[in-house]
């Protein structure tokens, strides 16, 4: 069996995440197709403090790029990406949607309360909804509801997680695949409509395959964008279960897809992709969000990077650690800082709240954390930089941010 390292382990990660692909000079939509082709998915997430988290990920690996292109990509024709519960809500690559069929046929049983509930008690209102939205095509759900029921469904409660009863009969049936979603409007809400009209036509008529082997596809493909993994970072990757995930990961090994292997400090078993790359050196230097897939699956970043990494949008604030939305800088192969950020867009400044280096980190660590604040502020479109008080890499990051090096 062979054994890695710690941070060989790290370098195959990064490979496989796609830190090693040749940059292009100025990003188009096949350079997003080869990032996505990477992380398999992008989770999206609502929190807009800095940028939308679906953003993120690809300006981690792609640098500076124009966020049309994911528009492009996941609204216009050929569609190259979709939306669906691939990891949590995600844009996913069209050609996953036959893999997650078996997931949508298991609907009544695994969408969540509230989508559940009304699908159980008012099977009409799906019906109502699915044939609103056959008939008008794309559609909010604040359209919908003033379509089916002329306002009276939503109140000024119905904000945030607290769905109306039309909302919920439209996650069911987004769930269940018999909506998707053609687009975004300008406030972030879904346009809903049918897969007949958003989806390439081969991509409807691929043939379903068995949930077994669903199922070992998926696991396959967490095992390529992970490049090593334990069995439980292979299953979070699509949140599969446990029973078919180590069903899943016992046929790949067999068909010698995956490689048993130990890494340096993990003390659960690791399998090795069979295509990943092993590089000498990984030259990243780039800011990831919280819901990158380098670091969402926390127990993974901390037996890869010893980076303990916890997400305290939640946390009362005077109980907070590091910050409101704090990203990991990634440096090498290494996370050698945290950084608390904010865009402040009403006056185009990028605020830094904290900063904290990591132990062990290099006395450079403030001159490479400058220069990738300033590329950030730059994309974001923000002139100015602010850093404040918070941590102990503050105050040596304000002079490199002065000298402009």
């Amino acid at each position: 069996m062979e054994s890695l390292s710690r941070g060989q382990a790290r370098r195959v990660a990064l490979a496989a995440q796609g830190f090693l692909d040749a940059p292009h000079a100025t990003p188009t939509l096949r350079t997003l197709e080869r990032t996505v082709r990477r992380t398999g998915v992008l989770q999206i997430d609502s929190v807009n403090v800095l940028q939308r988290a679906h953003f993120m990920p690809l300006y981690a690996r792609m640098g500076p790029y124009d966020t049309d292109l994911l528009r492009r990509a996941s609204a216009e024709r050929p569609r190259r990406l979709v939306e669906y519960w691939a990891h949590e809500a995600a844009y996913m690559p069209v050609d996953l949607w036959p893999l997650m069929r078996h997931r949508m046929a298991q609907a009544h049983d695994r969408a969540w309360g509230g989508p559940r509930s009304v699908a159980r008690e008012n099977p009409q209102l799906l019906r109502d909804v699915l044939a609103d939205v056959r008939a008008r095509g794309a559609r909010s759900a604040r359209q919908i509801e003033a379509d089916l029921t002329g306002g009276a469904d939503r109140t000024k409660d119905h904000w945030g997680w607290n769905w109306s009863e039309v909302k919920k009969a439209l996650e069911f049936l987004f769930y269940a695949g018999d909506i998707t979603v053609a687009g975004r409007n300008g406030s972030f809400e879904r346009l809903y409509d049918v897969p007949e009209r958003v989806l390439p036509p081969s991509v409807l008529a691929a043939p379903t395959p068995a949930p077994t082997d669903a199922r070992r596809e998926l696991v396959r493909r967490a095992a390529a964008s992970h490049g090593v993994a334990s069995e439980q970072c292979l299953r979070d990757y699509y949140r599969m279960g446990v029973v078919d995930a180590k069903r899943a990961v016992a046929e790949l090994v067999e068909a010698g897809d995956l490689l048993p292997v130990t890494v340096e400090g993990w003390r659960r078993p690791a399998y090795l992709h069979h295509e990943a790359r092993l590089p000498r050196r990984v030259e990243a230097r780039t800011l990831l969000s919280p819901f990158d897939p380098v670091v969402w699956e926390r127990a993974r970043t901390e037996a890869l990077f010893d980076f303990r990494y916890r997400i305290e949008i939640y946390v009362p604030e005077p109980q907070r650690v590091h910050g409101y939305y704090v990203l990991p800088f990634l440096l090498g192969d290494a996370l050698v800082a945290r950084v608390d950020l904010k865009a402040d867009r009403s006056t185009g400044t990028l605020l830094v709240p904290g900063a904290f280096a990591e132990p062990g980190a290099s006395a450079d660590v403030a001159d490479h954390l400058a220069a990738e604040l300033r590329r950030l502020a730059g994309w974001l479109g923000l002139e100015q930089i602010a850093v404040g008080e918070r941590g102990d890499l503050t105050a040596a990051l304000r002079p490199a941010l002065a000298a402009r090096v």
